[in-house]
């Protein structure tokens, strides 16, 4: 392997986000990985680079972790269906756990327990045994994760509950065994306590993965639009084959109600398409010959055919799904933080609990040995950093997969992140306020011809151009049904217009300048065609044998919902700039249409880039908003860059958001994400840190002096167990948000 790839891991093992900076180095530094990402949430890794994956796999498991690549939708499905087993089995052993724990639990506390002195001595050597079994049962996989982690030099939540919980059991079993050695009233055995310590962390980690399931449901539902099979035509057959076995340039065919296998060209027929899960927008598109068709799209009416283009990892639908997921494996800043902190929060942790115990044996009350071991195992066990580094990335994955169902296409979370800081949003005009499609837009006789002769005149005129506005007059032309003859004369005068011979007669059709060096006198239409120009219409003059036969102006139309769009904009505080190589008078009459006051007018494309840095050198914090390719320059130089997107050409590449639908609505939407996803990135983080602030000074006994609290383990593990639950169920908030 020579060539640089990206590699997605399925990661088994992970316990806490200090596994993730665990892991992450352990790829980091394996010859070839240029760039490492690792989502605790998804329990997966993507890696970049020419490593092979041998080697990639080798490096986790030498780390104390198991790896397997995940290449296609059977991997994903075996990954999916072990993590349905695993829930499964989590579920299994907190019940064991309690049906032992609840019942040692209540006797305690009802006071119904033999004395550990005498007889009862063997009755608790016998729970013991029996504590002993659930413990290797329901609490294996921490036994295993720690002594995995303790090989390889680490710590992680595993350690914490494999100290907490063995300490409390070896503590009970010595008790059990020599209850003399400590004073009467530290004979107490804590065999329940590591029983329901197990049985809540297990409760919670199944709760957790239930409710980690929802928040990839954006990405399940766009695998689940990849169609299975295709119907494709051989040999003058149709036959139905699976949709991997399709080639390039085979003919397909779609019937109503099914959905496009893959991407391709319509070639005969006609139908209405289903788009909204490429772009958001609910209205089906029509679709005839030439117009370009999208896998996982869904036939509404006609029968067509239609001629693969692109197959397999190339569709549209394929390349978002990577997209998304890449995105949901990206860190903001924000959650970088919280990696670092997580990575050396389980050694403070292990140092804390040695000073607590310490400090309790050392100045504690009696029964001296029962306080130090309750405050030592309550801190181990309280402290799981699970929660904080769930905080960033399970809120990323649930408002990267909103977007996409927006029709937003976030690239990474840097993007997600910066997208809610903007200031001033900047616009290109040609196919992103207006629709980048050229159509005539008033015709203006001045003579004795009709509007229908005067546009085919005209259309006949500009039969051998190529320009795009020439383009337009001929397709209005053709739409009327006129029959257009080919000039037995053509000559392109550069910026000025043709001269041609047609039907007879003489021809020229182009601008004032034009008119002016043949003599032509154009009279009232002068001032006609200043007023067509000051509302964004681009007039030409057309004169047939030497006379002025009238006007045909083109124009660029507005998209219906930019007006719109521009004002949702401006009413979030963000100050909106036109940025356009057009000239300024068509420029401002388009800006004033859509409620633009800042026009940049006369701009090359090249110079773009050095308008945005202009911006940025004022303390703007820009977004560009583009096709992506023509302003591929000024996109990299944004802080934010928005490439419109339109059908199969995507310019997923161009920029950091990428809006499927080509409106301007989805800034706004990509811009309500963003603050909605860093605003539930901030409750997480600050719960996360909350939580353990205050839980590991109380678990210490830092009240006991204060009021006599001391914290039960059992309640501190609960407490550990709900925080993951309880963030994961706030970012799954998300998924209800509405722009």
């Amino acid at each position: 392997m020579t060539d640089k790839t990206t590699k997605r891991l399925s990661i088994s093992g992970m316990s806490c986000a200090g596994c993730v900076s665990t892991v992450e180095n352990a790829l980091k530094y394996t010859s070839g990985v240029d760039d490492v990402a690792v989502n605790f949430a998804e329990h997966t890794a993507v890696v970049k680079g020419n490593a092979t994956t041998e080697e990639m796999i080798k490096a986790v498991v030498a780390a104390g972790y198991d790896a397997a690549e995940l290449r296609d939708a059977k991997d994903e499905a075996e990954k999916e269906a072990a993590e349905l087993e695993h829930y499964r089995a989590l579920v299994r052993k907190t019940v064991v756990a309690s049906i032992v724990g609840v019942p040692l639990f209540l006797t305690g506390v009802f006071g119904v327990m033999p004395d550990i002195e005498g007889s009862g001595q063997v009755f608790w050597l016998f729970i013991g045994v029996i504590s002993l079994f659930v413990l290797s049962y329901s609490g294996r996989h921490f036994y295993i994760g720690a002594w995995k982690a303790f090989k390889t030099h680490n710590a992680n939540m595993d350690t914490l509950i494999a100290l907490g919980t063995g300490t409390a059991w070896l503590y009970s079993v010595l008790i059990s065994l020599f209850p003399l050695i400590v004073p009467l009233e530290a004979r107490h055995v804590y065999y329940e306590a590591a029983v329901i310590i197990i049985a809540l962390i297990n409760f919670g980690s199944a709760l957790e993965m239930r409710a980690r399931s929802k928040t990839s449901e954006a990405i399940k539902r766009l695998i689940g639009l990849q169609p299975k099979t295709a119907r494709v035509i051989r040999d003058g057959k149709e036959i139905d084959i699976a949709v991997d076995e399709v080639g390039l340039d085979e003919t397909l065919r779609v019937r109503p109600g099914e959905k496009i296998p893959v991407d391709g060209v319509l070639i005969d027929g006609h139908s209405s398409i289903d788009e909204s899960m490429l772009t958001g927008e609910p209205l089906p598109v029509e679709k005839t010959v030439d117009d370009q068709v999208v896998g996982g799209t869904i036939n509404k009416t006609g029968s067509f055919l239609f001629k693969a283009k692109r197959i397999g990892k190339d569709t549209a639908l394929a390349r978002i799904i990577d997209m998304v997921r890449q995105a949901q494996n990206s860190k903001p800043a924000i959650g970088r933080l919280a990696d670092r902190i997580s990575a050396v929060f389980v050694p403070a942790v292990l140092i804390i609990a040695v000073f607590t115990f310490l400090i309790w044996f050392n100045f504690g009350p009696e029964p001296r040995v029962s306080y130090t071991l309750v405050a030592t195992m309550t801190v181990l066990i309280i402290a799981c950093p699970c929660a904080l580094g769930l905080a960033t990335p399970i809120s990323i994955m649930v408002g990267v997969g909103k977007a996409a169902e927006l029709g937003v296409l976030i690239r990474n979370g840097e993007a997600l992140q910066r997208a809610g800081q903007l200031t001033t949003v900047v616009i290109d005009k040609t196919g992103t306020v207006t629709l980048g499609k050229p159509k005539v837009s008033s015709i203006v006789t001045a003579g004795e011809f009709s509007d229908s002769e005067l546009l085919k005149f005209a259309a006949q005129a500009e039969l051998g151009s190529e320009h795009p506005l020439a383009e337009a007059i001929v397709e209005s032309a053709r739409e009327q049904g006129l029959v257009l003859i080919e000039a037995n004369k053509f000559e392109a005068i550069a910026g000025l217009g043709v001269n041609v011979d047609v039907e007879g007669r003489s021809i020229l059709f182009g601008n004032q300048k034009l008119m002016k060096n043949n003599d032509i006198d154009l009279g009232e239409l002068v001032q006609q065609a200043e007023e067509l120009a000051e509302n964004a219409q681009t007039p030409m003059y057309l004169a047939i044998d030497g006379k002025v036969a009238g006007i045909v102006s083109v124009a660029d139309p507005i998209k219906t919902d930019s007006k719109e769009a521009i004002a949702r904009l401006q009413a979030l505080g963000l100050k909106v700039v036109m940025l356009t190589g057009d000239n300024l008078l068509t420029a401002n009459a388009v800006a004033r249409q859509v409620g633009i006051d800042n026009v940049i007018a006369n701009v090359l494309p090249f110079d773009k880039e050095a308008k945005i840095a202009e911006l940025q050198q004022r303390g703007e914090i820009v977004a560009m908003v583009g096709d992506g390719i023509n302003d591929a320059p000024a996109l990299a130089r944004a802080d934010v860059g928005f490439a419109i997107g339109t059908g199969t050409d995507v310019a997923i590449e161009s920029a950091d958001i990428t809006l499927m639908s080509g409106s301007l609505h989805g800034v706004s939407n990509a811009i309500g994400v963003s603050k909605a996803t860093v605003r539930n990135i901030k409750q997480n983080l600050f719960g996360a840190f909350v939580y353990n602030t205050l839980g590991i000074p109380i678990a210490a006994g830092v009240l006991f002096p204060f009021f006599g609290i001391m914290l039960n383990p059992i309640i501190a593990g609960a407490a550990m167990a709900m925080s993951s639950v309880t963030v994961v169920s706030n970012a799954n908030r998300l998924r209800f948000f509405k722009p």
